[in-house]
């Protein structure tokens, strides 16, 4: 007897047709045509940024809306096989069901994932500062790896990474980084990983074989470009240019060409050393600061929010989130959503997905 996929497919079109309701395709294909007719207007590329940013919204609207129509047509071929199959009772074909069937599961789990996504900054590139805590090698070391699981993840999700800055540690590892990771709701992702990171394991810079356990900060803040809510002005601003220092190979440039700038009447410090001129380190080190003031006018408006309400407010980008543990057994644990992985190597490979899903969906559920 033929396994019956009837209830499968019925599913994924019952979730495909709610998935185009929640993203309103209509909308979308309605929003497309009204930018394509503002494209032919004769003055259009004379503002060039306003041009290309409407260009970029067209873009992200119409691979949005060819996502949705990719997987309609997609399951449309995967009913008329099964159709096929039943007709000729032919069970050969049905490998090719199963696995055609399994791959767009997977991508309308991923198109349902962004409708979590409502933020007002979700949409935006994602800046994330790294540090070390106390230990010395070890947090170092643990920091590095970090990165790593986060390019990993990025290289999956077809993000560009750039490092804006990088402190590298005094025998291994990296003491402090910010990287921008560019690419439509790299915010809205990554927002998840704010906080500190666990790790607990035998350490390879211990001769006797130890167990450690390190910790490193993860900062997570979108880029916001002129942002008509922060203003920042110059007379605010102490700017030093210095000379990058440390280990740190091909990513520092060996020149007096890093730009630290202090925000006077905030205290914030920011710093660029990555990029060749001291110009491209200074809108560099801009772009952070302005993040950052972003993430401190919303902090200040949550408290004040949560003090309204009677709140207490937990500290997020304070608290430990996440666990991960090599020995003395194998797992990889959420804090917030209890979520548990017990593939160590895949989660420092950027299986990090699982994590910001449930993070996704928790948050989702409390709004």
């Amino acid at each position: 007897m033929l396994t019956d996929y009837s209830p499968q497919l019925a599913e994924a079109r019952q979730r495909l047709q709610e998935l185009r309701v929640s993203l309103d395709i209509p909308a979308k294909e309605s929003k497309i045509k009204e930018l394509e007719d503002k494209m032919l207007a004769p003055d259009f590329w004379d503002d060039r940024d306003a041009a290309q940013a409407v260009m970029q919204t067209l873009t992200n609207l119409k691979d949005k809306v060819k996502s949705v129509e990719d997987l309609e047509r997609e399951l449309e071929d995967l009913e008329v096989l099964w159709e096929l199959i039943k007709e000729e009772e032919d069970e050969t074909l049905l490998p090719d069901l199963s696995k055609g069937l399994k791959a767009l599961l997977k991508k309308l789990e991923e198109l349902e994932l962004e409708t979590l996504l409502s933020g007002p900054y979700d949409k935006n590139n994602a800046i994330l500062s790294l540090h070390a805590g106390a230990g010395g090698t070890e947090a170092q070391d643990w920091v590095e790896m970090l990165i790593r699981m986060y390019t990993r993840w990025c290289e999956e999700k077809n993000y560009q990474v750039e490092i804006m800055d990088y402190l590298a540690g005094d025998e291994a590892g990296v003491k402090s980084a910010t990287i921008l990771v560019k690419g439509e709701n790299a915010y809205g992702y990554l927002k998840a990983e704010k906080g500190v990171h666990r790790l607990v394991r035998i350490s390879p810079f211990d001769a006797s074989g130890r167990r450690h356990t390190s910790f490193a900060s993860v900062d997570v803040m979108p880029e916001v470009e002129n942002d008509a809510e922060i203003t920042i002005d110059p007379d605010d601003l102490k700017i030093d240019t210095y000379r990058s220092g440390g280990a740190g190979g091909q990513h520092v440039n060996k020149t007096d060409s890093a730009v630290r700038i202090t925000h006077l009447p905030t205290g914030i410090v920011v710093q660029c050393q990555n990029e060749r001129s001291q110009h491209a380190n200074r809108l560099g080190a801009m772009k952070l600061l302005q993040a950052k003031l972003f993430e401190l006018k919303r902090r200040e408006q949550e408290e004040q929010l949560a003090e309204i309400r009677g709140e207490q407010m937990d500290i997020a980008w304070g608290s430990q989130i996440r666990s991960y543990t090599f020995h003395p057994y194998s797992l990889v644990k959420d804090h917030r959503t209890n979520v548990e992985i017990g593939n160590v190597q895949a989660v420092m490979d950027g299986n990090i997905t699982p994590f910001i899903e449930a993070y996704l969906h928790l948050q989702a559920s409390r709004s």
